[in-house]
C-alpha cells in the first residue's frame, strides 16, 4: 500500500528520470524505449493496465507515469488522485476518448498532460519534457500558496496572543509584543506556537 506520508518531488533538469509505463501493447511499449534511448528518461518497468498501480508505484518509485489506455476507469482515476496527494509526480495518459468530462476528471486526478489517440514514438520526449515542465510549475506555485497560508495563520496567531496579553495585563501593544519574543526566546518555540490561555472569568 503506498505511504500516506507526503513526499516531495524534485525532479533535476540534467538527471535521469525513471518510468512507470502502462500499456498493454508490448510492441508498441518497446517503440517507446527505443524512441527514448538517448534521453534521460528511461522506461524502468512495463507493467499492463490490469496491474494495480498504486502497487507499482509503491514498489518502484518512478519518477514519472506513463499510461496507454482506452479509457481511464474509476479505479485508476481514483488511485492517481491518491498518488496525487501523497507522492505526486507527472503523469502522462494517451487515451482514445476525448470527451470533456474523462479528460476534466483526469487532469483532476492529477494527470500533467492528456494526449488523445495513440502513442507516437516520436512525439513522447517532448510530450514528457511539457508534463515536467507543467508539473514543477504548478508544484512550484502550490509551495509558495501553503507558504503564505502558513504564514497568514501564524501572523493571525501572533496578533491574537499579543490581543489577550494587552487585554489580560493591561500591556501596550510593544510590551505584548515583547513579552511573548522573551518567552519564544526563552522557550525555544517559535513566535506563532506561542500560547496565551485567557484568564477563566470568576462566577
Amino acid at each position: 500500500m503506498i505511504s500516506t506520508a507526503k513526499k516531495t518531488t524534485h525532479l533535476a533538469s540534467h538527471e535521469q528520470l525513471n518510468i512507470l509505463l502502462i500499456d498493454e501493447n508490448v510492441q508498441r511499449a518497446e517503440s517507446i524505449v527505443t524512441a527514448l534511448g538517448n534521453s534521460r528518461y528511461k522506461v524502468s518497468h512495463l507493467a499492463c493496465t490490469q496491474a494495480g498501480l498504486l502497487k507499482q508505484v509503491d514498489e518502484i518509485q518512478p519518477d514519472i507515469i506513463v499510461i496507454d489506455i482506452e479509457s481511464p476507469n474509476r479505479d485508476m482515476l481514483e488511485s492517481l488522485h491518491t498518488i496525487s496527494h501523497y507522492n505526486p509526480k507527472p503523469v502522462v495518459m494517451f487515451s482514445s476518448q476525448q470527451d470533456t468530462e474523462t479528460i476534466n476528471l483526469s487532469v483532476q486526478s492529477g494527470v500533467s498532460a492528456y494526449v488523445v489517440g495513440d502513442i507516437d514514438p516520436e512525439r513522447v520526449k517532448p510530450i514528457l519534457d511539457a508534463a515536467v515542465a507543467r508539473f514543477k510549475a504548478f508544484h512550484k506555485l502550490k509551495n509558495e500558496l501553503d507558504d503564505t497560508k502558513h504564514q497568514l495563520e501564524s501572523r493571525k496567531s501572533i496578533d491574537l496572543a499579543k490581543r489577550l496579553l494587552m487585554k489580560t495585563n493591561k500591556m501596550s501593544e510593544e510590551q505584548a509584543f515583547h513579552s511573548m519574543r522573551k518567552t519564544a526566546m526563552d522557550t525555544g518555540q517559535k513566535l506563532s506556537l506561542i500560547h496565551i490561555s485567557e484568564p477563566t472569568r470568576p462566577y
